[in-house]
């Protein structure tokens, strides 16, 4: 059996535009008009899903991921290439997709259980999982027409993941659900993924796609624009956003030798001189901290140009590329206003170490704002990397040292 589950060739789908419906009809039976105009949601898109490999799909909306998702279930046919799936596939695109309004919640699942290839019998028996995973209690049995969008997401995802699947393909629909279904949601998709389904997942949330994926793949204008690792590319996708909003910006990605990601954007005006983690008392830098110790964050920037904002802001991040915390002084008041070129700022940022044992990275972004969307002139992920480690205290698992007490009280019963 072969190890490839999804084989994606060269695909592309065009959209076609015709003077009049007379001519679109006249083209069915090959009259050969040319269209008006056309448009390629996907073009000529190649790639593999193995066994068990999750990937993530991202990119901006109109990037071309959900008409991608229809191409690789059927729902529509390209216009150029093949998709090759070698196993059941189960998919949760858009909301109501398959679904009759004036159906019930339990017709509704017959019914679309039943395009899914699954037998009637096989649905009745897996409808009380399927009522009890959905939670939706009466309205299980009430029309379709009258559920929220969190409701039919949960109907949706239910009877989508009623049997395992080899390929579990899942659209941005989880979104519009509670908080307690998203994490019921993604706990079953994570079991799915131990125990071997594939998973495609469009998600915006990048700490979902951090979670989830062995690959992210980044679409642009209907085209991969990077492939590889989830550091890589969703780095990478955050100073693209900025790129689109900064047409001199530049970005640069290297990996080092301990496998840690360093990315680079920014249009220059002003720039990171020098960045250090050093013992808040002492000044000597830190490559270790202990958990506890009270540390400082030294960071010379510099206008390379007139720069009439200048905000700092500063991430605190796991090896799994999850925030720990953030700031910038923005938010503190602190802006550093009409510098001129050569000017520099020193900026100090202390803290407690509240940190669990492991590794972590400091991102350090110069902006003019709240965020890096309007002005970027630089940002730089992993700019710093440390190690925690415990030295004198109680262990404790997590990335969060929480002050904590247990009170234990012993009595004969």
């Amino acid at each position: 059996m072969s190890d490839i589950l999804l084989d994606v060739v060269h695909v592309g789908k065009r959209y076609t535009t015709y003077a009049s419906n007379l001519q679109r009809f006249a083209n069915w039976f090959g009259a050969g008009i040319k269209p008006s105009a056309e448009f390629w949601a996907v073009s000529d898109i190649s790639f593999q899903v193995r066994r068990g490999e999750s990937i993530a799909l991202i990119g901006q909306n109109g990037a071309g991921k959900s008409s991608l998702l229809k191409l690789i279930t059927g729902t529509v046919r390209p216009s150029t290439g093949s998709v090759a799936v070698a196993g059941s596939v189960s998919a949760i695109l858009e909301l109501g997709l398959g679904f009759n309004p004036e159906f019930t919640g339990r017709e509704n699942a017959f019914h679309a259980g039943g395009l899914m290839g699954i037998s009637q019998a096989e649905l009745a028996t897996l409808m009380p999982q399927i009522e009890s995973f959905a939670e939706i209690g009466a309205f299980f049995d009430q029309p379709f027409r009258v559920y929220s969008s969190g409701m039919q997401a949960r109907l949706a995802f239910a009877l989508a993941t009623a049997r395992r699947p080899d390929l579990l393909i899942v659209d941005e629909v989880l979104s519009v659900g509670d908080s307690y279904f998203q994490h019921k949601s993604f706990d079953r998709i994570r079991q799915f993924r131990e125990q071997g389904t594939s998973i495609v997942i469009v998600s915006h949330a990048m700490g979902d796609v951090r979670a989830l994926a062995d690959r992210v793949i980044l679409l642009d204008k209907g085209k991969v624009l990077k492939d590889g690792a989830p550091d890589e590319v969703v780095d990478f996708y955050n100073a693209l956003v900025a790129a689109k909003e900064n047409a001199d910006l530049t970005v640069e990605q290297r990996r080092d030798q301990q496998g840690w990601l360093h990315t680079k954007s920014g249009n220059t005006g002003a720039t990171i001189r020098d960045a250090n983690l050093v013992d808040a008392v002492s000044g000597e830098i830190v490559g270790a901290a202990v958990v506890g110790q009270r540390l400082k964050i030294r960071i010379e920037a510099a206008a390379n140009s007139a720069v009439p904002r200048l905000v700092l802001g500063v991430l605190i991040r796991d090896r799994t590329g999850h925030v720990v915390w953030g700031a910038n002084t923005h938010y503190s008041e602190q802006i550093e206003l009409e510098l001129a070129a050569g000017e520099k700022v020193d900026y100090e940022v202390e803290f407690v170490c509240s940190l669990g044992p492991g590794s972590y990275g400091i991102a350090c972004a110069l902006t003019d704002g709240p965020d890096h969307l309007n002005v970027n002139y630089e940002w730089q992920d992993n700019l710093i990397v440390f190690d925690v480690i415990n030295v004198g205290r109680f262990g404790f698992v997590g990335t969060t040292a929480l002050e904590h007490s247990f009170t234990v009280r012993r009595a004969i019963a």
